[in-house]
């Protein structure tokens, strides 16, 4: 039971994990930004230009049914703004990575380097 909990604590502290939780809650609060801009801002715009007061309240009756377009719209809306981020910042993340000088990038670890050592740490949890 001790060696599960051990395990347990290295899996937490690793850095891709931390990382991974970091980034997730950035896009949860990220997300938050850009429902808000989309409804509180965008929506009431779009609203009035179709004559609803909201946005999400336009819809089409298809006999019994409604099509709910106006909601649909919003979360593509949401998509695309969450999707034009996302590709500026990796645009930019690229071109600073394409600035690094030549030392610089030579000091990063070879290919063979990483996997031999993820061979060793392998080797040193199996034992």
């Amino acid at each position: 039971m001790h060696r599960l909990g051990d395990d347990f604590k290295k899996f937490v502290m690793q850095g891709d994990l931390v990382t991974l939780a970091v980034a997730f809650i950035l896009g949860l609060a990220f997300k938050q930004v850009v429902d808000s801009i989309v409804n509180d801002l965008i929506n009431p715009i779009v609203g009035a230009i179709v004559g609803k007061q909201s946005f999400n309240d336009f819809t089409i009756d298809i006999g019994d049914g409604v099509l709910r377009i106006g909601a649909f719209l919003s979360v593509l809306l949401n998509f695309l703004i969450v999707a034009a981020t996302l590709f500026v910042i990796v645009k930019a993340y690229e071109k600073l990575k394409s600035l690094r000088s030549q030392s610089e990038k030579e000091a990063d670890p070879s290919e063979i380097d990483v996997l031999v050592e993820i061979r060793e740490l392998l080797r040193s949890q199996q034992r």
